[in-house]
Formats: C-alpha cells, structure tokens, sequence
C-alpha cells in the first residue's frame, strides 16, 4: 500500500452507497435513519475519482428497501447501490430520481388533507431535479429541496 492509498475493510454483507455528490454524505445517512445502535457505518468523503469527487457510504448487515432508495435520490439522483454478500457484489443499482414520491415528504402546508387526521399518504411529482422541488398532489403545494431535507433532521 503506497502512502496515498485509502484502505477501507470491505464488508461481508450490507450496502454500499457510491457516487453520492461530494459533502452529502451526511444527508444520505440523515435521510435514512442513520447511523443506529448496532449498525456499523462507514464514510468517506470528497474521495477523488473520474468525474471529480465524491462520497461513499457503506453500512454493515443490511439492506435498503424500495422507499429508502426512493430517499436517497432525493439526495443523490446518480448514486449507485451495491448489495455485497459474502464479500461480493450481488447486485448493483442506480438510483434514478422517481416521478412521484409517495410517504416520504411530508407537504409543508398545514392544512393539506394529507397533514389531517384522515388516512392519507403524502403524494409528490416531481417538478425540478436540480434542484429538487415537488409539488403536492392534495394542495399543490411546491415544497423546496431545503424544505425536503429539513424534515430529516
């Protein structure tokens, strides 16, 4: 190993998150809940590649569900996800920004029906990617990527 090499063990199973755009890394890991008693999390941050830097995240022992990579491409619409079992890359994602997000954004309008005590999921489409802004399917609110990223904290 030469004095400039980053050594990162490599995980037995669990996730790895790649390409998430420099210093967002946090907000991945914010978005998602973690880190959690009894998950071991690694980051790297503004790690040089080919298209300039980046951040990486892997977590041990588990693996994300459809509506957690719905999350991070609020965050990082070019992330790749990388399954690893038994040291090897089982499958490998890219995270692509959805057209509607259902039960992750909470509308920032308080009388919205979906902030009511009915049974209602949050409903957004996506109105910009860059940045991020949605609009409410109920009241057609836009809520911000700033707006987003403060119901996580």
């Amino acid at each position: 190993m030469t004095k400039h090499e980053l050594k990162v063990k490599p995980i037995e199973n669990g996730t790895v998150i790649d390409h998430i755009p420099a210093n967002n890394a946090l907000q991945v890991l914010k978005i998602l809940g973690l880190p959690k008693e009894g998950t071991n999390v690694t980051l790297a941050m503004n790690v040089s590649s080919k298209l300039g830097y980046k951040d990486i995240v892997k977590f041990e022992n588990r693996e994300l569900d459809h509506t957690e990579i719905d999350k991070i491409s609020l965050i990082a619409p070019d992330a790749t996800i990388n399954i690893i079992r038994d040291y090897e890359i089982v499958a490998k994602d890219q995270v692509r920004m959805v057209n509607e997000l259902n039960g992750i954004v909470k509308c920032t309008n308080p009388k919205c029906i979906s902030n009511t005590e009915e049974p209602i999921e949050s409903k957004f489409y996506l109105v910009e990617s860059n940045p991020i802004t949605v609009r409410c399917h109920y009241c057609e609110r836009l809520v911000q990527a700033n707006e987003i990223y403060n119901q996580f904290e």
